[in-house]
């Protein structure tokens, strides 16, 4: 696939950072699964997985920023679910819903003034 060069099509920009992620199926219930990010945004964030996630399966995600002293609860619906190492890694792009707006805007806040240092 062919590295996209063309002008940024997000509405928000992505900070490329690692930070703890636990994460799991909203519905059905499941068991959390530990990852980390790859990079992350005000307006979602991607991980690596280690199995495929459907397209628009809703996620519980539990993150860890250094700029919130507690756990943060999120949720996001997966975008794309893409296979980088076979069988065993997969990109996974999640876009948050339902989630805190103050939360949400204090996320972006942080990306902006890591992304202007």
């Amino acid at each position: 696939m062919e590295k996209y060069n063309g002008p940024e099509r997000r509405r928000y920009s992505r900070l490329n950072a690692n930070f703890i992620v636990s994460y799991r199926a909203k519905e059905p219930s499941s068991s959390f699964d530990l990852s980390q990010t790859k990079d992350v945004g005000q307006g979602g964030l991607l991980f690596t997985a280690s199995k495929k996630i459907e397209p628009g399966t809703m996620l519980v995600m539990t993150v860890r920023f250094p700029f919130i002293p507690d756990k943060l609860e999120l949720t996001g619906q997966v975008v794309k679910s893409q296979e980088k190492v076979k069988g065993l890694i997969y990109e996974t792009h999640v876009q948050f819903k339902d989630s805190d707006q103050a939360l949400i805007r204090k996320i972006g806040d942080f990306i902006r003034k890591e992304i202007n240092k």
